[in-house]
C-alpha cells in the first residue's frame, strides 16, 4: 500500500473538504487529478502556517458574529412583541396570512435592524391573537419574539 500524500485544498472539494483544509489522499489522485486541476497544493511548512492564520482569522470572524447575533438578539427581545395588523372576516379569521417578510418588515421599524427573512420561522396564522415566532440569527443564536396580530 502507498503512502498518503498531504495536500492544502485550493478550492471546496466534494466529499474531500473545503477551502483551505488539510487533508491527506492517495498519490495517484493527488498527482493525476487534484494537483493538475489546481484544486490543492502540496502541504510545505509555509502552506502549513498560512492555513493555520487563515484559520485563526475565519474563527475571530466567527467570534465577531456571533457577538452582533447576541446583541440584535437582546435588542430583539427588549422590544416585546410586534403588532402587525390584517383584514378580519368573520370568526375573527384574518385573510391571507402572516408571511416572514411582513415580520421582517415589522422588526424594521420597530428595531431599524435588518433581519433576513429566510431566518424567520413562525407557525400558520389563520386567527387574531399571539404568536411566537423563531428568528435564527446566527448558527448558534436564536431569538424568540412575539408577534401579535391584530384587526385593521
Amino acid at each position: 500500500m502507498a503512502k498518503r500524500v498531504q495536500l492544502v485544498l485550493n478550492q471546496d472539494v466534494s466529499k474531500l473538504g473545503k477551502l483551505g483544509d488539510l487533508v491527506e489522499v492517495a498519490p495517484g489522485y493527488a498527482r493525476n487529478y487534484l494537483i493538475p486541476q489546481k484544486l490543492a497544493t502540496h502541504a510545505t511548512p509555509g502552506i502549513l502556517k498560512q492555513v493555520e492564520r487563515r484559520r485563526e482569522q475565519e474563527r475571530q470572524r466567527q467570534l465577531e458574529l456571533k457577538q452582533q447575533a447576541l446583541e440584535q438578539k437582546a435588542a430583539l427581545e427588549k422590544i416585546g412583541s410586534l403588532k402587525i395588523a390584517k383584514q378580519v372576516g368573520e370568526n375573527e379569521a384574518i385573510f391571507g396570512t402572516v408571511t416572514n417578510q411582513e415580520v421582517a418588515d415589522a422588526i424594521q421599524a420597530a428595531t431599524n435592524q435588518e433581519i433576513d427573512r429566510r431566518g424567520i420561522t413562525i407557525p400558520d396564522i389563520g386567527k387574531l391573537g399571539t404568536y411566537k415566532a423563531d428568528i435564527k440569527l446566527h448558527s448558534e443564536v436564536t431569538a424568540q419574539i412575539d408577534i401579535e396580530v391584530v384587526a385593521s
